[in-house]
Formats: structure tokens, C-alpha cells, sequence
């Protein structure tokens, strides 16, 4: 499961955010003046309301009482009532399901599939051929990849993943705190040696930080939060891309779940040396994320192994406190010189999950209108730059933040994103980064020296003495590496009931299990540990999963190239 940036901003990130290359495309960028709203169909601003639930929590939503969440009601006539996740997302989706009790609109991920198989989702073809203009503007050359399947050509979401996207910065890795960095010369961090080695010079010559214990390497194992900080590093290490639980033949499409990868068993030994050294942090797998982001906003935690649209809450408290020297820098480490991190292999446009709306929908045409108005320039802007004169202005026909707003972005990114809004409604198509409207300006505020002005001078202290100008820098370039026909295999969804589905699930309850007890043992047991997990996975049939999942992968291959 993908939660990035990669980009997974990180997304999250959400977005959380996601973790391949798309590249610019002239051809997909809109006709109209950036100023001007599109072609779209939406001109009834009557007041409605509409219920959403979002599988992804924010924390920094403003229940539309922003400035970008007041504009949007006044030129859409539209307030969003939105329910996040209090406990796992999937059982919350299962009950709708079950219940057939759907809000309006729906953004369930993962999920989605079984409230497609509930009969919950509206097929949206209709609806944007007839007021989706600006829909279908974004997606351009990609729409067909909104198909659900070979065998159901409906359109059931919407994709939020960016389209044309191209990355400028990454802000997952492993991070290590600037302090740590600068008090050791700036050293060479490239391998996990290298990695181990800073943590354990500045751990020993400080066991203490604002009187507590220094804690050197913490991980996030909380739910599937596991995924993130644990295991998927197992494939960046090893110089494999980013495609969810599974390891892909790039070549012939074999897929197999990516714990039975030899060099994966060595990531793991090495974190288990850690462990045996006291360099890991001995709650990480009983820590919640409510308490991992304490920790980290306590200054102490030296080391991450994570995406920052992940632990970003905690990092935003020390820069309200001033503390940048104890914030992170980011480093693509591998298990040796000659492996390349995959994190940017370019994926083309991902598609995959979004927003649907629902057969119970009190008005389907609003709600595609809305989204829609979304989709168009106007709406583009508004959600990425926010309000002219307030967060941004036009010097010399460019858009640039202004002065104050950058002093907040920078300085307390949460708060900045609740008052303002930005970046709360990424709730439809939408360019990515490095696409520029046609008065020349870009979509978003994301571009190399936008990102420069948000960096904090601990930042571009970091990055000057690597000789970089952002942290993308240190990455391998996307074009080092062939583009994935299929996308990421993470937005692949599995049949809801399926031997897949029950394999897998019992598969990642394993590993949940499995992983942590492989980690925590003491050295001379570690191998003992993972040969019992992977007899494990072998008994519940991790070999035909397999096989199974590389049949979707070729489908999903003839789907979006055929």
C-alpha cells in the first residue's frame, strides 16, 4: 500500500503522500486564461450540502470556514460536510456496505471496491461527458485509465493523483536531524552503514536531549501505518520500486508478495542490529501514532525512516518552537553504493483512487458540477494558492506567495493549512506539479524556487554542504529508470472476497506478527524467526497470491496501453 509522495505527499499524505515521475506534457495544458473559469457548466450557486466521507484523516481541515473553503461556497454554492475515520477506515466502509447507508460523495481508497460491489457507486461516464468539460480537460490522454476494468468500463472515482505530475523535491527517505548533521561535519549518508554510524557518533556523544533520553532511529508500526515506516523501505533498500506488497518483474510481470526477496531479509537483519545496539527506539512497535508524533516533537528522536506528510504534525511543533537544527534532512540509503534507490521510477499517470459519488447522492448533477468547477483553472488556483492578495499576488504577470504567508507556511505549516485551506480540497483532477497554466504560471506553488523560499535555513545549510539544491537532488533521476507500463501495483485493488483478497489479508497479518518478532529478537534467533514466517506465508498460499496478482498486473498493462 502506497501512502506517499511520493510524493505519497505526502501527500497525504494525503496524500501522503506518492513515489514516481510523471513528465510535463505541453499538450495537456488547458486553453483558457487562468483567470477565467472554464468552459464548465456550473452556474447554479444554490446552497446545498453535501455528506463525503474520507478514508484519509486530517487533521487540518477547517470545515470549509477557511478562505479558500468560503470561496469555494460562494462560487459553487456548495458545503462539504465531511466524516473521517475514527477507527480503521475498512470497517467504516464495510458497514456502508453492509448498510446501505452511503453519504453523497465517498473517497474510500483501498475500499472503494466494496462499495462498488455493494452497487453504491454511480458509473460517472455519463455525467462527465454530459458537465465534465474541465474533468476531462485534466486527464486529457488518460481518461481510459479511469476505467474500472477490461471487463467494466464504467468510471466509478476520480483520481486525485496528479496528472502530467513531475517531482522537484522528496520528502521521504531517511531523515536524520540537522543538529546531528552539522555537529558531524556533514558525512557521507548513502548506506545503511553510513546511516548507523551518524546515529550512533551523535547518540553517544549526547544520551541526552533537553534532559530525556536520546532516541536514535524510531519507526511507526501502528496499524497499517507499518507499511510506511517499516516494511516498505525493505524495497528502496534493495533497489526495488514502490509497488504496495508486492515485487514486480519489470521485464514479464511475475509478481510475487516482496518479503520472500532474499535481499529484504537483510534490510530487516540490519534493523534488528539495530535493536541489538540500542540505536532503535524500544517502543516502535507498540507506540501510537499520536505518541510517535510527541516524540518527534520533543526533539529528541534523532533518526526517521518515513514520509513526511506522515510525521509532519510533529515536526511542525518544533518549528513553531524554533527548533529547526532538530528537524530533518532526507537521504535515499541503500544497502550498498551500487543499488539505486527506485523511489521516482516513473510510473506515468497513476489514476487509480479518488472521489465517486453514490447512488445516494441527493443531486448527482451538483455534485459532478462541483467537482467539475474543481477541475477547471479557476478552481485550480484557488486550491493551490489560495486567495489573491491575502496568500498570494501577481508581480510581473507571475503568481508568488506573499510575504506573510510565507512566513507561516514556513514557519507553522499546520495552522497555515487551516486557516487558508490549501491543499484541504484536492478532492478532484487535478495538473501536478511543474504544469503551468497559459499565462505561464504553474498550477501550484511547487516548483524549484517556490520550494527553496519553504525551506528552513537549517535546510539550505543541509543541502549546500551535499552541493544539492533540493532534496530531490539527491535521488536518481526518473530517467535512469524504464517507465512502469502498469503504473504502481498499489493502486491495483483486489477482488473484495477473492482468494487473493483472503490470502493476502492473511498474509499481512502475518507479517504484522512476524515482522516486529524478526526485528526484536535477539541476533543469533533472527533467522529462526523469519524462516518460521516464511513458512508461514507458504501455508496460506503466498505462492499462488502470486501468481493470481500477476495475472491482474498484465491486465491492468492491457487496459492502459492497448
Amino acid at each position: 500500500m502506497k501512502k506517499k509522495t511520493a510524493t505519497m505527499t505526502a501527500v497525504l499524505l494525503i496524500t501522503a503522500i506518492v513515489t514516481a515521475t510523471g513528465c510535463t506534457k505541453d499538450a495537456a495544458q488547458p486553453s483558457a486564461t487562468p483567470n477565467s473559469t472554464n468552459a464548465t457548466s456550473s452556474n447554479d450557486t444554490t446552497p446545498i450540502t453535501f455528506s463525503m466521507y474520507s478514508a484519509d484523516p486530517n487533521q487540518d481541515w477547517d470545515d470549509m470556514q477557511s478562505g479558500v473553503g468560503k470561496k469555494i461556497k460562494e462560487k459553487t454554492g456548495v458545503t462539504l460536510k465531511i466524516e473521517f475515520p475514527v477507527g480503521p477506515s475498512d470497517q467504516k466502509v464495510g458497514l456502508m456496505a453492509s448498510s446501505g447507508e452511503y453519504p453523497d460523495l465517498v473517497m474510500a481508497k483501498g475500499d472503494t471496491q466494496k462499495l462498488i460491489d455493494a452497487g453504491a457507486m454511480l458509473d460517472l461516464t455519463p455525467l462527465i461527458d454530459k458537465y465534465g468539460p474541465n474533468i476531462k480537460k485534466v486527464y486529457g490522454d488518460y481518461f481510459k485509465r479511469l476505467r474500472l476494468s477490461n471487463e467494466d468500463h464504467a468510471i466509478y472515482q476520480l483520481p486525485t493523483a496528479q496528472v502530467n505530475q513531475k517531482y522537484f523535491d522528496s520528502e521521504g527517505g531517511f531523515e536524520l536531524q540537522h543538529q546531528v548533521l552539522k555537529e558531524l561535519g556533514y558525512p557521507k549518508i548513502k548506506t545503511l552503514q553510513d546511516y548507523e554510524n551518524a546515529i550512533k557518533a551523535y547518540k553517544e556523544k549526547h544520551p541526552t536531549i533537553d534532559g530525556k533520553p536520546t532516541i536514535g532511529l524510531s519507526l511507526l508500526a501502528d496499524d497499517w501505518r507499518i507499511l510506511i515506516s517499516v516494511t516498505n523501505p525493505a524495497f528502496y533498500t534493495t533497489g526495488a520500486p514502490d509497488d504496495g506488497e508486492f515485487y514486480i518483474d519489470q521485464n514479464t510481470y511475475e509478481s510475487k508478495y516482496h518479503f520472500l526477496r532474499p535481499e529484504e531479509k537483510e534490510y530487516f537483519r540490519w534493523l534488528n542490529h539495530m535493536n541489538s545496539i540500542g540505536l532503535l527506539d524500544p517502543e516502535s512497535f507498540v507506540q501510537k501514532y499520536d505518541q510517535y508524533k510527541a516524540k518527534i516533537a520533543s526533539g529528541r528522536v534523532l533518526g526517521l525512516i518515513d514520509q513526511k506528510w506522515e510525521y509532519g504534525e510533529g515536526e511542525n511543533v518544533l518549528k513553531k518552537d524554533g527548533k529547526f537544527d532538530q528537524t530533518y534532512a532526507h537521504f535515499p540509503v541503500t544497502m550498498n553504493e551500487n543499488i539505486k534507490d527506485h523511489a521516482f521510477q516513473d510510473t506515468g499517470y497513476l489514476a487509480g483512487n479518488g472521489i465517486g459519488i453514490t447512488t445516494k447522492a441527493k443531486d448527482p448533477v451538483r455534485a459532478i458540477k462541483f467537482l467539475d468547477w474543481l477541475a477547471s483553472d479557476e478552481g485550480q488556483v484557488l486550491v493551490n494558492w489560495g486567495i489573491e492578495g491575502v496568500d498570494y499576488k501577481v508581480e510581473n504577470g507571475k503568481r508568488v506567495i506573499t510575504p506573510e504567508a510565507q512566513d507561516k507556511k514556513t514557519s507553522n505549516p499546520s495552522a497555515y493549512k487551516k486557516e487558508n485551506g490549501i491543499a484541504n480540497y484536492w478532492l478532484s483532477a487535478r495538473y501536478g506539479d511543474g504544469v503551468k497554466d497559459p499565462s505561464g504560471n504553474y498550477y501550484n506553488p511547487v516548483f524549484p524556487e517556490q520550494i527553496q523560499k519553504n525551506y528552513t535555513q537549517a535546510d539550505k545549510d543541509t543541502l549546500k554542504a551535499y552541493n544539492a539544491t533540493t532534496y530531490l537532488d539527491l535521488w536518481p533521476k526518473p530517467e535512469e529508470f524504464p517507465v512502469r507500463k502498469y503504473g504502481a501495483a498499489w493502486t491495483i485493488n483486489h477482488p473484495t472476497g477473492s482468494d487473493l483478497q483472503v490470502t493476502f489479508q492473511k498474509s499481512e497479518d502475518i507479517m504484522k506478527k512476524r515482522i516486529p518478532e524478526a526485528i526484536l529478537a535477539k541476533p543469533e534467533n533472527f533467522d529462526k524467526v523469519w524462516d518460521a514466517f516464511m513458512a508461514d506465508l507458504d501455508k496460506v498460499g503466498v505462492k499462488k497470491m502470486g501468481e493470481q496478482f500477476t495475472q491482474m498486473v498484465k491486465d491492468r498493462v492491457k487496459l492502459w496501453n492497448e
